[in-house]
């Protein structure tokens, strides 16, 4: 018999994945224990792009890469005119927040209670650390890399 289901909601842009995103899910995971629910919400592209950069991966893309990771149970596009919109309708007990975000869990936990939610927040301070462990890097390398044209011969170039 298993015990209390626990929904924990993890959120995120999680273009171009690396391990970084894959142990912030394992940690927020974690946070509701061995029969917990992980559900992720990835964010718009329109939402990324005024908040960071241009996206690389389209919001679906994204969303299917993170609908494939093994700590994932549950994945949503999140809702660009109310951040709050999956929130109140998932209802989860725990949000956690990644050590790279941005918000105050305080204070979220503070707006989310105002909005009649019961929710805990919770930071995930650790950090997984690596060369290329951010999104960030990962392009900028790319970018600064110099590629002969050769490695471009079996690509799709339909895109371009």
């Amino acid at each position: 018999m298993g015990g209390i289901n626990i929904k924990v909601m993890a959120s995120g842009t999680f273009d171009l994945i690396h391990p970084g995103h894959g142990f912030y899910l394992q940690e927020a995971k974690k946070l509701g224990g061995a029969d917990s629910t992980l559900m992720v919400v990835v964010a718009t592209d329109k939402t990324v792009e005024k908040n960071k950069r241009i996206p690389i991966m389209s919001q679906q893309q994204r969303l299917e890469m993170i609908q494939l990771l093994k700590p994932v149970d549950e994945a949503y596009i999140g809702d660009e005119n109310d951040p709050f919109k999956i929130v109140k309708e998932k209802k989860p007990d725990i949000i956690a927040i990644g050590p790279d975000q941005k918000f105050n869990p305080k204070k979220l936990e503070e707006k989310l209670h105002g909005l009649g939610l019961d929710v805990k927040v919770v930071k995930i301070e650790d950090y997984k650390k690596f060369d290329l462990d951010s999104s960030c890097k990962i392009i900028r390398k790319i970018k600064h890399t110099h590629f002969s044209d050769e490695v471009f011969d079996d690509c799709d170039t339909t895109l371009f």
